[in-house]
C-alpha cells in the first residue's frame, strides 16, 4: 500500500464526501493506493504524484506526513500522543477541517479542533489536503483548508491482506492489520491497529521527572454494495462505514498553586466513535446522493488517576445532493443539516462547569463547473448557512484553470471561509473565570491564490503558488482586570496571511529507481486584534519550512526517507507575568527506513526517527523525543 502525495490544479466537494477535483486552487493528496489511476485518469484533475511514503517511510501518524507538505504547520505539545495541532496557510488550529471517510471529524467537545494525535497512518489509505478558504464547499471550520482522509477500499487499493508489528525506543510497540476483499457485488475493508509508548518526561523545566506515555487503539470497517462493473462509474452504490478511535495520553500540566508548568501526573482519555451511511444513484447524466453520519466524542481529564472533568459531544449530519452533467458542464445543488450537542461535567469544581447545550444549522449549496475547452475550465460555488446560535453566513468560491501551451497550466482562485464559535466561546466553561458571549459572530476569511504548474518534462513536475487571505471577526479571549473575568469577543482588526508554495517531483525512470519530491513554503502571518492596532506575528507558524521524501529499491532491499525543515517560530511563555514572547529555534527532522524482502509478501525493516537527534520544541515548555530506532516485520498478500 504505497502512499503518494498528489498536487492537483484544484479540489472541491459539495457534500461531506469528496467529489472530483475542480479548478482554481491547490490540492495535495497523500494516497496509499497501489495506483494513482483514480486521480490522474480524470482530465479535470491535472494531478501528479510524488513518492510513495507510508510503507517505505513507516512513520506512525498521518500528521508525520502532513509535516512534509507546504503551508502546513504541525505543533505537538510533547512526545508521541500529545496534543497535535495542524494549521494550514497560517490559520488557527480550529480553522482546519478534518473529514474521515466523509465524516466531519472535528471534535465538538474540544473547541472544534481535530484529534490529529489519534489519526494513525496504519488505517489511513488516502489523505487529500485542500488549501485555502473553502467553506462554500465544506462549511464551517474550512478557513485554512480541509484535510480529507479515507480508509482502505478495494476499489482503490485492490484485494489484499496485510499487517505490521514493530518495537522500538522508549518501549514503543505498534501493531496493525487490514484486509480488503470483494464478495459478489459487495466490497469490504477492515483495519485495526494499536500504538503504545512509555514516552519521555515532557516537562522542559528540568530532568528527572516521570515518563509521559501514550496508548491508542483504532479500528475501521467499510462495506459497499455496487451492482455495476468493479471499476466503472456505479449506477447504484450503497455504503456503510464505521470508526473507533481512543487514546490515553499522560502529560505534564500546571501547578495548582503557582499556575506554572510543572512535572505533574495529568492524563487525558479521548474517544471518538462515528458511523456514516450513503446511497448514490446515477442515470443519464443525473446523480442523486443521500448521506448521513453520526459522530460522538468523549474527553476525560484526570490527575494521578482521579477524575477532574469531562466533556462529551455529538454531531449528526445529513445531506442531499443532486447533480446534472451536460456536455462539459456539471451543475450541483445540495442541502445539508447538522445538529450538535455538548455536555460538560466536573468533579474538581464541585459541578460549577456543568452544562448541556445544543445547536444546529441548515445549509444550501449551488455549484457550477464548466470545461469550456481542453485548455480552459472554471468553477463557481455559493453556500448559505443558517445557524441557530449565531448570525447566518454566505460564502463563495470561484476558480479558473488555463493551459496556454502544452504542459503549462495557469491557476487562479478566490475563496471564502467561516468558523462558527465553539461551545466554550458561546457559553463559557467556568463561571468564576471564563464566561461565554452569546453575541459572537462567525469568524470570516477571504483569500485568493494564483499559480502555475509545469507538467511532466523529462520526469520532472513543478508547481508554484502565491496566496493571500484576510481573517476578520477573529474570536479572541478578553480579560477584564476589574472583574478578573475572561470572555470571548470578535476582534476589531484584520489578521493577514500571505505566502508562497513550491513543490517539485522527480518520477523514476524505471521500476525500483529513486522517486523523489521536495517542497518549500514561505509564510507571513500576522494578527491585529484591534482596529488600527499594531500587527503581531502569529505564534507557532514558521516563516520558512521545507519537506523532502524519497523511496527506491535495490533488489530485495527497499528504502524510504523523509526530511522536514521547520523554521524559527514565535510562541508565548505564560509562566512569567506578564506573558512574554519567545523564539523557538529552527530544526530538522529526518527519518530513514530500510526493508529487506526475505520471502514473498514478507519484509523485515528497521527505522530511525529524528535521525539527527534534533533537540526542539513545537510548544514552549514541552520537550520532544530525540533519536529513536524501531524494527519489525511487515506482511502483504494479494493484489
Amino acid at each position: 500500500m504505497p502512499v503518494s502525495l498528489i498536487v492537483a490544479a484544484a479540489a472541491a466537494a459539495t457534500a461531506p464526501a469528496p467529489a472530483d477535483p475542480a479548478p482554481g486552487d491547490t490540492e495535495i493528496v497523500v494516497t496509499a493506493s497501489s495506483t494513482d489511476e483514480e486521480v490522474s485518469a480524470k482530465p479535470e484533475s491535472r494531478a501528479w504524484s510524488t513518492p510513495a511514503l507510508s510503507d517505505v517511510a513507516g512513520l506512525p501518524l498521518a500528521a508525520d506526513y502532513l509535516r512534509l507538505l507546504p503551508s502546513v504547520s504541525v505543533s505537538t505539545s510533547g512526545p508521541l500522543g500529545s496534543l497535535t495541532q495542524v494549521r494550514l496557510r497560517g490559520a488557527e488550529a480550529n480553522h482546519t477541517l478534518l473529514v474521515v471517510d466523509g465524516i466531519r471529524f472535528n471534535d465538538p467537545a474540544a473547541g472544534n479542533e481535530a484529534r490529529f494525535e489519534l489519526l494513525s497512518s496504519d488505517l489511513t489509505d488516502r489523505i487529500a489536503l485542500h488549501l485555502g478558504p473553502r467553506s462554500a464547499l465544506w462549511g464551517s471550520e474550512a478557513i485554512g483548508g480541509v484535510v480529507v482522509a479515507d480508509t482502505r477500499d478495494p476499489y482503490h487499493s485492490g484485494e489484499y491482506q496485510g499487517g505490521r508489528a514493530e518495537y522500538g525506543s522508549h518501549d514503543t510497540a505498534r501493531a496493525a492489520g487490514w484486509v480488503t476483499a470483494y464478495a459478489g457485488k459487495f466490497r469490504f475493508a477492515a483495519s485495526a491497529g494499536g500504538l503504545r509508548s512509555d514516552g519521555i518526561d515532557s516537562f522542559a523545566g528540568g530532568g528527572g521527572g516521570d515518563r509521559d506515555g501514550f496508548d491508542s487503539r483504532a479500528a475501521a470497517l467499510k462495506l459497499v454494495f455496487a451492482p455495476g462493473e468493479r471499476y466503472a462509474g456505479q449506477p447504484i452504490e450503497i455504503g456503510l462505514v464505521g470508526h473507533w478511535l481512543e487514546g490515553e495520553s499522560e502529560y505534564d500540566g500546571f501547578d495548582p498553586l503557582t499556575f506554572r508548568r510543572a512535572d505533574t501526573a495529568d492524563s487525558t482519555r479521548n474517544r471518538i466513535a462515528a458511523v456514516r451511511g450513503w446511497a448514490t444513484a446515477r442515470a443519464r447524466g443525473w446523480t442523486l446522493a443521500i448521506d448521513g453520519s453520526l459522530l460522538g466524542s468523549a474527553n476525560r481529564n484526570l490527575l494521578d488517576g482521579a477524575p477532574l472533568n469531562r466533556t462529551d459531544g455529538r454531531r449528526f449530519t445529513t445531506s442531499l445532493r443532486l447533480s446534472k452533467k451536460a456536455g462539459g458542464h456539471l451543475f450541483t445543488a445540495a442541502a445539508e443539516h447538522q445538529a450538535e450537542q455538548f455536555r460538560a461535567r466536573d468533579q474538581s469544581f464541585f459541578g460549577a462547569t456543568r452544562q448541556d447545550r445544543s445547536r444546529d444549522l441548515t445549509a444550501f449549496v449551488g455549484e457550477w463547473r464548466a470545461q469550456w475547452s481542453r485548455r480552459l475550465s472554471t468553477e463557481l460555488a455559493v453556500r448559505h448557512d443558517r445557524f441557530s446560535a449565531v448570525r447566518d453566513a454566505t460564502t463563495a468560491k470561484a476558480g479558473v484553470t488555463f493551459e496556454p501551451v502544452e504542459r503549462v497550466q495557469l491557476l487562479a482562485g478566490y475563496g471564502e471561509g467561516i468558523a462558527q464559535p465553539t461551545f466554550y466561546d458561546l457559553y463559557g466553561f467556568f463561571p468564576g473565570s471564563f464566561v461565554g458571549n452569546p453575541d459572537l459572530k462567525p469568524e470570516r476569511s477571504r483569500g485568493w491564490n494564483a499559480g502555475v504548474r509545469l507538467g511532466e518534462w523529462r520526469r520532472l513536475t513543478l508547481g508554484l503558488t502565491y496566496f493571500e487571505s484576510n481573517l476578520k471577526d477573529e474570536i479572541v479571549d478578553v480579560f477584564d482586570p476589574a472583574t478578573f473575568l475572561s470572555t470571548a469577543a470578535n476582534a476589531g482588526g484584520t489578521s493577514r496571511r500571505r505566502g508562497a508554495e513550491a513543490l517539485i517531483e522527480l518520477r523514476p525512470a524505471s521500476p525500483g529507481a529513486p522517486r523523489l519530491f521536495a517542497s518549500y513554503s514561505w509564510l507571513d502571518a500576522e494578527e491585529v486584534q484591534t482596529a488600527g492596532g499594531l500587527p503581531v506575528r502569529e505564534v507557532r507558524r514558521p516563516r520558512h519550512r521545507a519537506g523532502f521524501g524519497g523511496q527506491g529499491e535495490i533488489g530485495p532491499v527497499s528504502w524510504g526517507a523523509t526530511l522536514a525543515y521547520v523554521g524559527a517560530r514565535r510562541d508565548v511563555d505564560f509562566d512569567v507575568f506578564p506573558a512574554q514572547p519567545v523564539r523557538l529555534g529552527a530544526y530538522v527532522l529526518g527519518s530513514l527506513q530500510l526493508a529487506w524482502r526475505f520471502a514473498k509478501g514478507m519484509e523485515a525493516f528497521a527505522r530511525a526517527e529524528n535521525a539527527f537527534d534534533a533537540d526542539y520544541q513545537d510548544v514552549v515548555g514541552y520537550r520532544t523525543a530525540g533519536r529513536t530506532v524501531h524494527a519489525g516485520l511487515r506482511l502483504r498478500l494479494g493484489n
